[in-house]
């Protein structure tokens, strides 16, 4: 694992959400996050991993217990990327970017230099003065990522952010995000329906039950530090595959629905 000190760590005891009347969606979790590592949350269609993510992202609080966030720098700052780009037509590359500082009240000016980085750590320098129509859907989601970077952050949180993307698009967006990782030494919450996907990313792989969503396994990817594309081909990356593929076919009856074994 790479040195953490950009990262943050997330502690949950005993964490439950429930939305009002409705039937409980998350159900004492207990899980530690340490400063650095990448991890993967799977599990049925609608048992609740978007809500974790928001819950993460302080976006809603839980029913009952406690998360706890803490981090070496001393600062906790959060980045999140959603399952669609959500870019504003009407404005550029640059000024999608430079949006959640409007928004927090900051002069986009005086952080336009940060707004560039977020950009270039992408690969989209070149696309900066562009409108969204004049994107591709990876690039759309390399200007989400990078809209989510601009605040420079020690947490960052993934929804399903490749899942409409075609395989070759989304094989080289994985790529580019692991990348990410080892430079940046972020803390990486990424949610996925994708076993080849989580294993590939991640150095630890949490699967969910059916809601209400307790955790049904928490496993270690045994792959190395750096993974390149031709990893996919190791007898190795079949190996994690296997294992959890072969945990998923023996846990139907708690995970309830099927996942993707597939891109």
């Amino acid at each position: 694992m790479p040195d953490s000190k950009n990262g943050s760590s997330i502690g949950l005891r005993l964490v439950s959400h429930q939305i009002r009347d409705s039937d409980l969606i998350l159900d004492q979790l207990n899980l530690t996050i340490t400063e650095g590592e990448f991890i993967s949350i799977l599990g049925p269609s609608g048992c609740g991993k978007s809500t974790f993510l928001r819950l993460l992202a302080a976006l809603e609080h839980p029913t009952s217990g406690e998360i706890q966030f803490s981090s070496s720098s001393g600062r906790i700052v959060r980045g999140f990327v959603f399952q669609e780009p959500r870019l504003l037509p009407w404005r550029t590359v640059l000024e999608n970017i430079e949006l959640p500082l409007e928004l927090q009240g900051a002069e986009p000016r005086l952080f336009r230099q940060d707004a560039v980085h977020a950009l270039n750590r992408v690969g989209l320098n070149e696309s900066i003065g562009k409108y969204p129509a004049q994107l591709s859907g990876g690039m759309k989601m390399r200007v989400s990522v990078a809209r989510a970077l601009v605040f420079r952050p020690n947490l960052l949180l993934l929804d399903e952010p490749f899942s409409s993307l075609d395989e070759y698009t989304r094989q080289v967006l994985q790529e580019d995000l692991r990348n990410l990782w080892e430079t940046t030494k972020l803390t990486v919450v990424f949610v996925t329906h994708s076993i080849s996907e989580a294993v590939y990313l991640s150095n630890r792989v949490i699967f969910f039950t059916q809601r209400p969503a307790k955790i049904a396994l928490d496993q270690l990817i045994d792959l190395p530090l750096e993974r390149p594309s031709e990893i996919r081909l190791d007898h190795r990356f079949s190996l994690e595959m296997k294992k959890l593929s072969s945990f998923l076919e023996t846990s139907k009856a708690v995970l309830a629905a099927p996942l993707s074994v597939k891109q």
